[in-house]
């Protein structure tokens, strides 16, 4: 098996279920993953959308999961420190968690969940930015996987 992404929310290329956007309650998708490398200490996810006018636009920064987790439940709490562990930071809406799809009317955008199996911790505090997430994570990933939904208005 290969490391994996996977959502009950929605199949891979699936049209995301507005429960999960700014038109419904905005609430995380659930996740899970499988056959991580043994080595991986922890994992990173950073859910994002290159569809954005303005460039990619950044919906969620996860980072310091436990090596052990294999799942992300449904409404992960907008909090800074997770329970069980790990730290979310702040997505492009200057919000720490999660903010779902909220594209302009048109065309369906692309949202890929990117999560990133580490041989590390980052040890990064709580709402760090993509970039410092993205820069901690430089010579540390084992593996990727990806998982990508799509919306449209």
């Amino acid at each position: 098996m290969a490391f994996e992404v996977e959502s009950t929310a929605f199949q891979p290329g699936g049209d995301i279920p507005k429960k999960f956007t700014c038109d419904g309650p905005d609430v995380s998708p659930a996740l899970s993953w499988n056959d991580p490398p043994g080595a991986a200490q922890s994992f990173a996810l950073i859910a994002d959308d290159p569809d954005a006018p303005v460039g990619t636009w950044v919906h969620w920064v996860l980072y310091d999961l436990p090596g052990s987790a294999r799942e992300l439940p449904e409404g992960v709490p907008k909090e800074g420190e997770l329970k069980g562990g790990g730290r979310q930071g702040t997505n492009d809406f200057r919000k720490i968690g999660y903010g779902g799809p909220c594209p302009p009317k048109g065309k369906p955008h692309r949202y890929f969940f990117k999560l990133y199996a580490l041989d590390s911790k980052l040890n990064l505090k709580p709402g760090a930015t993509t970039n410092a997430v993205e820069q901690a994570m430089k010579g540390h990933v084992l593996a990727r996987a990806e998982l990508m939904g799509r919306y449209g208005r």
